[in-house]
């Protein structure tokens, strides 16, 4: 099978799938993220990160 990126509604405590695929990709490095590795996510901003690192690079760009 070949790689197919999903599409997700983020919510808080869990993820739906709205399209069928294996992986995200990071809003902040473009990083595919395996769904099963899937731990890092904003709500508000419906992105996925790869890892804690770029959650805080998205604080810092998305501070108001």
């Amino acid at each position: 099978m070949g790689k197919k990126k999903a599409k997700l509604i983020f919510k808080h405590n869990s993820f739906e799938i709205v399209e069928e695929g294996d992986h995200v990709l990071c809003a902040i490095s473009g990083k595919e993220i395996m769904l099963k590795d899937l731990n890092y996510w904003n709500v508000d901003l419906q992105e996925a990160y790869f890892s804690p690192e770029e959650v805080k690079k998205s604080l810092v760009l998305n501070k108001k």
